[in-house]
């Protein structure tokens, strides 16, 4: 049977349940943004102590092992189907995804956390497939963040002004956006925001309750973010 969105409204569709039985009936879009599960265990000895480590609530351990077993594959998936990626791996596992076309970072200077060699101040982007706007006016391939993601009431949620600039960087407007881990839905309210269609998968419901509830509440200036 055909999955249904539980939210369906100008353009962006949310589906509630696992991406690995949704993503098969998702015929085209043309990027996929996404910030997988780091594998740090839970925040046990891992080299990011995040929030991350806290989605760990509904069947399944922030580990390397369902990186490298399910985060892995879905993204490969799509890398395979739809061609244009970008990812946010985290560092723990970065090394487990396949071999991007460019990497870029975003750097946060006041830090984001303390690993074995130091304040971490690198986050890693990997893309995959062609640049939209290759050789016409092309963005750098990594930005200095100094914004605090709001807090909402999921565990991690993405920078919006950060998200955004991301976002943009690897579509054109009116171009479909998925999420196969939409999380609080920032990748959503970004799409929106920029005139973009965007589809978003969560496994757990109180997370899509609150994309939902992001997603109609919504008022961000979106220009803010591409400066």
């Amino acid at each position: 049977m055909r999955p249904q969105p539980v939210y369906n409204e100008s353009g962006i569709q949310i589906y509630c349940g696992d991406c690995r039985d949704i993503l098969p009936h998702i015929e085209a879009v043309d990027l996929v943004l996404t910030d997988p599960v780091w594998g740090i265990e839970g925040g046990k000895g891992g080299n990011r102590k995040a929030g991350k480590a806290l989605y760990n609530q509904i069947g399944w351990d922030d580990t390397e092992n369902y990186v490298r077993t399910t985060c892995v594959p879905i993204i490969e998936q799509c890398i395979y189907k739809f061609k244009r990626v970008i990812v946010t791996p985290g560092i723990r596992c970065l090394w487990f995804y396949p071999r991007p076309d460019d990497m870029g970072c975003f750097w946060t200077p006041a830090a984001m956390g303390f690993g074995s060699w130091g304040y971490i101040s690198f986050s890693p982007i990997l893309y995959y497939g062609k640049d939209p706007r290759a050789g016409v006016g092309q963005f750098p391939n990594g930005k200095t963040v100094t914004e605090i993601a709001e807090k909402n009431g999921h565990p991690c949620p993405k920078p919006i002004k950060a998200w955004t600039w991301l976002l943009n960087k690897g579509s054109n407007e009116g171009e479909i956006i998925l999420d196969p881990f939409m999380g609080s839905g920032t990748t959503l309210v970004a799409a929106k925001s920029l005139g973009r269609k965007a589809i978003g998968i969560e496994i757990e419901p109180k997370y899509v309750d609150i994309a939902i509830k992001r997603l109609q509440q919504e008022y961000f200036d979106f220009t803010l973010a591409l400066k």
